[in-house]
């Protein structure tokens, strides 16, 4: 059965058992990164690594440059997008795309494969682990003799609180054209 397992609150799963040694484990493998790619560890850096792992939400790295000027003001945007592709890079962070022409970025170890729901109305994402899709993606894939290297699921819908909401006016123009073209078709 499909368990959700997250809707988005910070620190939530960091907290955890072992979310001490992951967050510290990330900052190893990203210095190491650095290091092996000949840049220099900055207090800038370090500061922009933190705010990344100090936040279970998908971040636009413009998401993350408003965060980390909370911080330190005086770290530039450019800086932020070269540290996130950096963490990218390094497999830190992953890219997330919600069909709203947004790339958005995640934390890469903080759950196992995951799918997302995601709310046309008010954006409210949903991560949720299951092992039946995985199972049925993988008997799929045997039939045909296919090799999946990575996949996505991405459910788009109301959130609880939007469908609750009356009336509902749902805003499809967030959505990819051709999900917009089937919800469109659904509400007719």
């Amino acid at each position: 059965m499909a368990q959700p397992v997250s809707t988005l609150t910070l620190n939530e799963r960091s907290t955890g058992n072992n979310g001490a040694s992951s967050v510290m484990g990330e900052k190893e493998i990203f210095h190491h990164h650095i290091q092996r790619a000949g840049l220099k560890r900055t207090a800038q850096r370090d500061l922009i690594l933190d705010v990344f792992l100090g936040t279970d939400e998908h971040l636009s790295s413009e998401d993350l440059y408003r965060l980390v000027q909370e911080k330190d003001p005086t770290i530039g945007q450019t800086t932020v997008y070269r540290t996130l592709k950096l963490m990218t890079e390094a497999g830190i962070a992953r890219e997330v795309r919600f069909g709203d022409g947004k790339t958005r970025y995640e934390r890469n170890s903080k759950l196992p494969h995951h799918h997302h729901m995601i709310c046309v109305e008010c954006g409210h994402t949903i991560e949720f682990l299951s092992s039946e899709l995985e199972a049925i993606q993988n008997e799929i894939a045997a039939k045909y003799r296919f090799e999946p290297k990575q996949h996505s699921l991405r459910i788009f819908g109301l959130c609880a609180d939007c469908r609750d909401r009356a009336p509902a006016r749902h805003n499809l123009e967030t959505v990819e054209p051709r999900v917009r073209l089937s919800l469109a078709r659904a509400h007719k």
